[in-house]
């Protein structure tokens, strides 16, 4: 097992700001200027028309005569993994294939415009492995048929030890292409010291008790959301029709004077010093501030629903080494590899088992070290319960880019009025 990481502020500091990387991801794949993002990125795509539903026989062929060369390259986000690479060392000794790990991926649409035209000419991209988030360009790498189809026969770990929640994602249906490296979650957070009662729905946010001190995003999609949610919509079948219901309802809550502002990942900071009492906020930044800063700010998924996002291992359907990549999937979801990486990076981990395995490793140790696996293993932010799991709902998946500027026309006036 490898040495468990000591939370120190400025590097969890660090890790928050970081994950604003991943959120402006999923921003730019949906959001601001959205037509000029996407002709710029040159996202259109040129590959298999409707990929997105495989022949029966696509994993049989894609598949057929692949061996292990014993080497891949991996592409990550940055600051996603032990810099030392434990689990990677680790994989290498068990089977003896080298893994060349970069850090290359900074925001999705950028990533897509820079490995389609390789893709498009069924070139190579240097790369075997990549984690993807589950935004516009995750549907345009399979419509395009640049992501190769998974063989779940060689994925026993994941068939044993994945969350059931992860193999129904709205984005993926049965992981065809795709499995997670992790996830976080939207929710609602606030400070018990400036409110005495428990938060449990969507409604306390636009309570009038809280005039003033109540904090959105700005990012329309999560805001979006909410606004569904809190009328009983589920946001992943919604309908334009539904996204006008949700912008008149969250109108009601900014006419009302009850919202502060609408925040980027400044939200967090806005809560530590008191601008607002209760806000939206993405699951991994309360932990870590309450770890980083000694806060007890309390994050809750509303009765109604709150939104979960996923960053996924998927293999380029170029790949040189896809056997070896697929090998180091699989590699990941072993509970004690599983755990080694919660350990690190705190997001929500997708293999329950690893739960139980972080208290084996606390167990092991004394003082400042012990209490902050625990703090790993017992927080629902990084093991959320099957209760959790069964009211957090994915983002509208959007069929073209006209059906995403009309969704991104009815919420951004909100934001920007």
């Amino acid at each position: 097992m490898s040495q468990p990481r000591i939370p120190d502020p400025a590097l969890l500091r660090g890790l928050t700001q970081r994950r604003l990387g991943r959120r402006d991801a999923l921003r730019i794949s949906g959001l601001a200027a959205l037509g000029g993002a996407l002709a710029a990125c040159g996202v259109k795509g040129k590959g298999s028309p409707g990929a997105s539903a495989p022949a029966a026989d696509a994993v049989a062929k894609f598949w057929a005569g692949k061996t292990s060369t014993g080497k891949l390259n991996f592409a990550n986000w940055p600051l996603y993994m032990d810099p030392a690479h434990p689990e990677l060392k680790k994989f290498t000794a068990a089977t003896g294939i080298e893994v060349d790990y970069q850090e290359v991926i900074q925001e999705m649409g950028p990533w897509f415009a820079k490995v389609q035209p390789q893709l498009a000419a069924g070139q190579d991209i240097g790369f075997d492995l990549m984690v993807i988030t589950n935004s516009i360009q995750f549907k345009q790498f399979v419509d395009s048929g640049f992501l190769a189809p998974l063989d779940h026969g060689k994925l026993p770990n994941y068939a044993a030890n994945a969350d059931a929640a992860y193999k129904k994602e709205a984005f993926d249906p049965g992981n065809v292409y795709s499995v997670p490296w992790t996830s976080g979650m939207t929710g609602i957070a606030y400070d018990p010291k400036k409110i005495t009662r428990p938060i449990t729905r969507l409604a306390d946010l636009w309570d009038p008790a809280f005039k003033g001190k109540v904090g959105m995003f700005s990012d329309t999609q999560e805001l979006g959301n909410f606004g569904m949610m809190a009328l009983g919509v589920n946001p992943e079948k919604s309908t334009p029709d539904d996204w006008k219901k949700a912008a008149a309802k969250l109108k009601e809550q900014k006419s009302g004077g009850i919202i502060r502002n609408y925040y980027d990942q400044s939200y967090i900071d806005a809560l530590g010093k008191g601008e607002v009492w209760i806000t939206q906020a993405w699951s991994g930044d309360v932990f870590q501030k309450n770890v980083s800063d000694g806060t007890d700010f309390k994050f809750v998924i509303p009765e109604e629903g709150g939104t979960i996002w996923t960053d996924n291992f998927a293999i380029p359907v170029t790949a040189k080494n896809p056997l070896d990549a697929l090998k180091l999937i699989d590699f990941f979801y072993q509970v004690e590899i599983a755990a080694s990486l919660a350990e690190y990076i705190n997001y929500v981990c997708p293999v329950p088992a690893a739960r139980d395995q972080i208290r084996k490793d606390a167990a092991a140790k004394t003082g400042k070290d012990k209490a902050a696996l625990e703090a790993v293993a017992d927080s629902p932010l990084v093991f959320p319960a099957p209760a959790d799991y069964a009211r957090l709902h994915y983002y509208r998946s959007f069929a073209t880019a006209a059906e995403q500027q009309e969704y991104q026309g009815i919420f951004e006036p909100i934001v920007l009025g």
